[in-house]
């Protein structure tokens, strides 16, 4: 049977005879809202099972194409992933030409462009070909992928279930909270980083279909896979204030990398796909080629996704000098995988950099200041933090993701401090953050939500006019409101009504109520106009359009006084203001 909107669900149920029932509209509403809350579990659960699956191919894709060893033969290091790499290539173009890139864009175009539309196709694309990848040794995650296909599976089944169009187009960011939620193993980072970068906004419906989604794909993960961290976190601790200094130092140094990390994809990824069509098929095996050289060369631990090393960096088992080259070799191999098209995500890169990158200018602060009492290992925490607030400007993320994998309030100073540093100077260097780039390369204009935070907002105070006309009483007459109407240039004053509430009324008629002899009337029995209803400075400015087109004025009164008017607008001022602003 047809799902029906909410909109035509309060149309069929409103009857001719007996009107409108909103008691049965609510029932509907309710009713749809409960529906999508359980619909966002199952989402989880079968988003969770998808990812456990993930998780198991890329481990057996790893141990088939690098072998069981600890140090897979040189060989190996240089074939597998370049051979791998063709065959990568050769299903992406002729099977799923979709499931290129990251997958984080994909899924917020799929909100703002295709109503929620995301083929199962590319799911299953996504989950072979970044298996693949990752497991033959590719720089890329499987973080950004577990969020497209969680996206797809719920696309799917919303389709499945001829869900409304509202409905179908967040059920794909939904989808995508459950499945980063079941790789991250953070149910929190995945739910924030869903509203912070793919929907932009937050209701409690949202909420909630959010959190339950992330929150049982992960108990299903855990249920398969165990409850365990992803990392071994070594002790936390912050003594003395003026150790603020050496992650504000890192935080300056992460958003640094983090620019030369997003410029070179921005400058890399068109120069790339503007090559001839038949290197399409070279790219990918010549990224593995590449990252096998580095891998024979010495650093096999820019492979993959390299979780194992970043927990090895926080527990003191390289040094600093290598640490620092392990972070810029990770920029490199991480930059050839992903502009060569190959399928696969960033956020594991990103960690990786970061937590070597932190590790090392902990190592040098430590060699320098002997007396701190935080450990490398405590920096490379913060590291990856500071590389998330930096390379992926989500910076309300990148601190819960570090508390959530610490497990430790302590580390929350030095987190904010660092990321803080790391976001600023980012923007700075790079006003474009790396999802819109991509997304502006790939031919779409997606909603920016960091331009949407930064951009200034119109308020109805910067279009309100001073109260300098006259305020009707209801008591006064209406030869005393013809008197003052002389006083203004309006063609309507304001009228203030008891206990509260406000009206107008037209100066030509009240000269024709004077005419008929009703001057001595008081101007309340004689008004006929609908209340008129009053803003306050602070609204957004939009929200004065939905009044001024019905009402020639429209007062703007003090929160704490509702019988004070601070000033007065109408359509005009409005449009005027919005004119000026477009000119800004």
């Amino acid at each position: 049977m047809q799902q029906i909107a909410p909109v035509e669900e309060a149309e069929a149920i409103a009857s001719p005879i007996s009107g409108f029932r909103p008691a049965r509209v609510l029932q509907t509403v309710f009713r749809e809202d409960s529906f999508f809350l359980i619909l966002s579990v199952f989402i989880g659960i079968f988003s969770g099972l998808a990812v456990v699956c993930f998780r198991y191919a890329i481990d057996w894709c790893q141990l088939y194409l690098l072998g069981s060893g600890a140090e897979p033969s040189h060989s190996r290091l240089l074939l597998a992933p370049a051979l791998t790499g063709i065959l990568i290539a050769i299903i992406v173009i002729h099977f799923f030409p979709a499931s290129r890139g990251s997958g984080v864009n994909q899924t917020k175009a799929a909100l703002y462009i295709y109503n929620g539309f995301i083929p199962l196709k590319t799911a299953v694309g996504k989950f072979i070909c970044s298996a693949l990848a990752i497991g033959s040794g590719q720089s890329l995650g499987p973080e950004d992928p577990s969020l497209q296909i969680g996206a797809s599976l719920a696309s799917a089944l919303g389709r499945k279930l001829r869900l409304s169009r509202e409905r179908m187009r967040l059920i794909a960011p939904v989808g995508a909270a459950a499945g980063l939620a079941a790789a991250f193993n953070a149910p929190i980072s995945a739910v924030l980083f869903v509203i912070e970068e793919v929907i932009g906004r937050w209701t409690a419906g949202i909420l909630g279909s959010v959190v339950l989604s992330a929150v049982s794909s992960v108990v299903v993960m855990r249920w398969f896979l165990g409850s365990e961290s992803m990392f071994r976190i070594p002790p936390v601790e912050l003594k003395s204030p003026s150790e603020l200094i050496a992650y504000s130092i890192l935080g300056i140094i992460g958003g640094l990398a983090s620019v030369v990390f997003a410029s070179g994809i921005q400058e890399l990824r068109p120069r790339f796909r503007r090559m001839s069509p038949w290197t399409q098929y070279l790219q990918p095996a010549v990224a593995g080629l590449v990252i096998g050289v580095i891998a024979m060369l010495g650093a096999p631990q820019v492979m993959g996704a390299g979780y194992v090393y970043i927990d090895e960096a926080m527990h003191g088992q390289f040094t600093w000098q290598f640490l620092a080259i392990l972070a810029l070799l990770k920029i490199v191999a991480t930059l050839v995988s992903f502009v060569s098209g190959t399928p696969g995500g960033m956020f594991a890169p990103t960690l990786f950099i970061g937590a070597m990158l932190g590790a090392a200018v902990g190592g040098v602060e430590h060699m320098l200041y002997p007396h701190l009492s935080s450990s490398p290992g405590t920096f490379a925490l913060v590291g990856m933090g500071v590389l998330f607030a930096g390379f992926l400007r989500v910076p309300m993320t990148s601190v819960f993701m570090v508390l959530e994998v610490s497990g430790n309030y302590t580390i929350i100073v030095p987190v904010m401090i660092a990321n803080t540093f790391a976001y600023v100077i980012s923007r700075g260097l790079m006003p474009t953050p790396i999802f819109d780039v991509l997304s502006r390369q790939d031919g779409m204009e997606l909603p920016s939500m960091e331009e949407q935070r930064e951009e200034s907002i119109l308020r109805v105070e910067d279009a309100m006019q001073p109260p300098s006309d006259p305020i009707l009483n209801p008591e006064d007459t209406v030869e005393k409101a013809e008197r003052l109407a002389e006083q203004t240039s309006r063609h309507v004053l304001l009228v203030r009504l008891r206990p509260s509430g406000w009206s107008t009324v037209g100066i030509e008629e009240l000269k024709k109520l004077v005419a008929e002899g009703k001057g001595t009337q008081p101007i309340e029995s004689v008004l006929t106009g609908d209340p008129v209803p009053s803003l306050h400075p602070d609204l957004p400015l939009d929200t004065a359009l939905r009044y001024v087109d019905r009402w020639p004025v429209v007062p703007v009164v003090n929160r704490a006084d509702l019988s004070e008017v601070e000033g007065l607008i109408t359509e005009r001022d409005v449009l005027e203001r919005y004119r000026d602003f477009g000119g800004e």
